[in-house]
């Protein structure tokens, strides 16, 4: 493993490496849970798939009442006991990642944890973060800011639940199964500019659309993750029994007519995809049910959910709602959320025919 000394990120450094690719990689907020540690395998894995450096970051920032306490001391002492825990952290996760072959930053922060991720996020390809903890990066992040983390980050964010498993991850683990040992391969070139490794999981990565240009941005993200690691491409839309919120659905279902429309369209979209991933085996499906039980009961079949961070109130803008909390608790697979970005591939969507949404 390759230690690499400890930057902050902003100090105005350079955003990009010489092979183009953003200078922290993939990114992964720990906080001492067990929680934190299967982001972090998860994490590890991915960026020894896509050959990239891994960053591994904890913060902690001092409580408002020892922040302004008029006793310096106290409030000295405060943070040196606050640092130590941190130190404490990194100390477990490099326990846990002793095996790892690839290039690790390890970094302590002192600030406001979702602050100090969406400052990481500038630079980096993924941004990665479990779903529960101690109450520090991960207890935060269902919090208040639970919404604020996946809609500012300028990369893609990746939420890994409670239910991960690392036995499912494309990496392998020792006997007692603490640490992901990733076997590099031989023949495989060191430079991140080179195409990612294939992973040897075999379920598909599954992109949920509601007919906004965030969710179909975020089916292209997904349509690359898919090749990339050599896997299918599920795109899936969710059809809410009548009587429930129809708000976010593209066209009003009061029949089996509007069904087929809804179907039709979602194939086109499925043909435009394909379009520009022609190697790329996709399927399509229109799915009864509510948004959130969709997708949850995807999670269960898939190596990773795509999303984007805005769109008509369905799989996108539920994200940015109340309901954002139940899909991350009850995700069994780990879910990536794609950042509001502008793509020319969209110009030729109504080429392949009608379109989701209008």
């Amino acid at each position: 493993m390759n230690v690499v000394p400890a930057q902050n990120p902003r100090q105005g450094t350079s955003g990009q490496r010489p092979d183009g690719s953003r200078r922290h990689g993939v990114v992964v907020g720990v906080d001492g849970s067990e929680q934190s540690l299967r982001a972090a395998h998860w994490a590890a894995a991915e960026a020894n798939r896509r050959q990239l450096p891994l960053t591994v970051v904890t913060a902690y920032s001092l409580p408002a009442f020892a922040a302004s306490s008029m006793d310096g001391g106290y409030a000295l002492m405060d943070e040196s006991a606050l640092r130590q825990g941190s130190e404490k952290v990194i100390d477990q996760a490099k326990e846990f990642l002793r095996d790892y072959p690839g290039e690790v930053e390890y970094t302590i922060e002192s600030g406001d944890p979702a602050g100090v991720l969406l400052d990481y996020s500038q630079e980096a390809e993924v941004l990665v973060v479990g779903s529960r903890g101690r109450g520090g990066f991960l207890g935060r992040l269902l919090g208040s800011v639970s919404a604020a983390l996946p809609a500012h980050a300028k990369c893609p964010t990746v939420v890994v639940p409670l239910k991960f498993s690392c036995q499912e991850s494309n990496a392998v683990t020792t006997a007692t199964g603490a640490i992901p040992i990733i076997t590099p391969d031989a023949s495989a070139s060191e430079s991140a500019s080179e195409s990612p490794r294939r992973s040897d999981d075999r379920r598909p990565v599954v992109a949920g659309v509601d007919g906004s240009d965030y969710g179909r941005v975020a089916a292209l993200v997904a349509a690359r993750e898919a090749s990339e690691r050599g896997t299918t491409l599920r795109i899936v839309c969710a059809l809410p029994p009548l009587g429930a919120t129809l708000v976010w659905i593209p066209t009003h279902v009061e029949d089996g007519q509007a069904v087929e429309e809804l179907r039709e369209k979602l194939e086109a979209g499925r043909r435009w995809l394909h379009s520009h991933y022609p190697n790329l085996h996709i399927d399509a499906e229109v799915i009864d049910g509510t948004a959130v039980d969709v997708l949850v009961e995807e999670t269960r079949h898939a190596q990773l959910t795509v999303l984007g961070t805005r769109g008509r109130g369905g799989f996108a803008g539920m994200l940015l709602g109340s309901t954002s909390q139940g899909v991350l608790h009850h995700a069994e697979g780990p879910l990536m959320v794609v950042p509001e970005k502008k793509d020319r591939r969209l110009a030729d969507r109504p080429e392949f025919g009608p379109v989701l949404g209008e």
